[in-house]
């Protein structure tokens, strides 16, 4: 099994040349010293479509036979598969359709027109969206293109291990993000059939746990639901022959909280000024959890395909997770002088204020107490709890919003 899907990934790499960016891998001070390893991001958010999807897409679609390509080939996907498909597609002169839900967002949909697919939007979540791309592909034998269960794709995705070890032979520890399994899947494949030495540990989220499961039961487990900012890897199943080449290849698999994901995000967007999705910063989040100190670790960042508003969102609670950021509320007297006086205390803590709201209306107990609610910028969950015990020691009763 691993000479064949190596020999794949050798095929798809000679595919894949002139037509994927290889990214190489950039040293990270900041991890380095937060795991104690010397860690080297592989930024695929710097990949064409933003991610690594088109590496399996291309490689799938150019495996094809001309009179395939002619009829046309169909996904369903919400995110970088569908991006990844519509452009190999593309640049193989084949027609792609891809099924999307009606509920993703408008700049999905643009995007993915914009990369030359007919889209289809059907149904408020994947499975109908990917029930009503069987029924096109039964009905034009159109080729279905899966993000995942695939040795096709699988091999494309696994020509990021060539590169990694190209660049790093002596690699200790190669940390993969992990939805339906197919990206650690062709990259394990190909680390272990050219150094068998080096570690492959997968990351999931604690809400996602699909993969993780699984091994641990030895046969495939269905979630019944999955609760995770990492949308992009927030499958209830894996693929069947992504399960089978993890229990060959993969040595382990990483859960991680979204906090986690939260502060991993956060660092490397203040320290590396690189932008990642939420499922692309697992492998990043996922440092924390390794009990080694001095290895070579490669962290996977498996795509940058994230809206503004989400950016902002993961920012405010990153900086809240990392202690940055402190929102609490007191109640005080309705006398004057009680806001001077938390002003004061926070001055003289060095904590600056963002924003303060004084609301008389927000108790019922109107003529007795008022509502102060502030967000200080923080230096530390130390310096939090300096703020907390300074006010407390004072008689105030501090509540922490986040």
């Amino acid at each position: 099994m691993s000479e064949t899907l190596y020999e794949k990934i050798e095929q798809a790499q000679k595919r894949l040349e002139g037509i994927i960016s290889k990214t190489p891998l950039v040293y990270s001070d900041v991890f380095s010293q937060e795991s104690k390893n010397d860690v080297y991001i592989k930024p695929e958010n710097f990949q064409k479509t933003g991610a690594f999807k088109i590496r399996g897409a291309y490689n799938k679609i150019a495996s094809l036979t001309d009179e395939q390509r002619a009829k046309g080939v169909i996904a369903s996907s919400a995110g970088n598969h569908a991006q990844g498909v519509a452009y190999a597609a593309t640049l193989l002169g084949c027609k792609s359709i891809i099924v999307m839900p009606t509920t993703t967002p408008l700049i999905k949909v643009n995007s993915t027109k914009n990369y030359g697919a007919e889209v289809v939007l059907h149904g408020e979540c994947y499975d109908d969206a990917y029930a009503k791309a069987c029924e096109l592909q039964s009905e034009h034998d159109y080729t279905f293109v899966h993000p995942f269960n695939d040795d096709d794709v699988i091999a494309g995705q696994g020509t990021i291990g060539i590169e990694i070890l190209e660049e790093i032979p002596d690699a200790d520890y190669v940390l993969i993000p992990v939805g339906g399994g197919g990206l650690i899947s062709g990259i394990a494949a190909a680390i272990k059939a050219i150094n068998p030495a080096v570690k492959i540990l997968g990351v999931e989220p604690e809400g996602a746990m699909a993969m993780k499961k699984s091994l641990e039961h030895k046969k495939i487990i269905t979630l019944t639901d999955v609760h995770t900012i990492a949308e992009g890897v927030a499958v209830k199943q894996v693929g069947d022959k992504c399960f089978k080449y993890n229990q060959a290849y993969v040595d382990g698999i990483i859960s991680v909280s979204d906090y986690d994901i939260m502060e991993a995000f956060l660092l490397l967007l203040e320290k590396h000024k690189m932008i990642s999705e939420n499922a692309g910063a697992l492998a990043l989040a996922g440092l924390k959890k390794i009990p080694v100190v001095g290895k070579k670790v490669v962290c996977l960042l498996s795509g940058g395909n994230i809206d503004v508003v989400t950016v902002s969102s993961m920012i405010n609670k990153g900086l809240s997770s990392r202690g940055r950021i402190f929102c609490f509320s007191v109640d005080l007297p309705d006398v004057p002088g009680q806001l001077l006086a938390i002003a004061n205390v926070l001055t003289n803590l060095n904590a600056n204020v963002i924003k303060l709201d004084h609301n008389q209306f927000m108790n019922f107990d109107r003529f007795m107490n008022v509502q102060l609610q502030v967000t200080v910028e923080t230096n530390s969950h130390e310096h939090i709890k300096e703020i907390t015990a300074t006010l407390e020691g004072l008689g105030y009763s501090v509540t922490r919003v986040y």
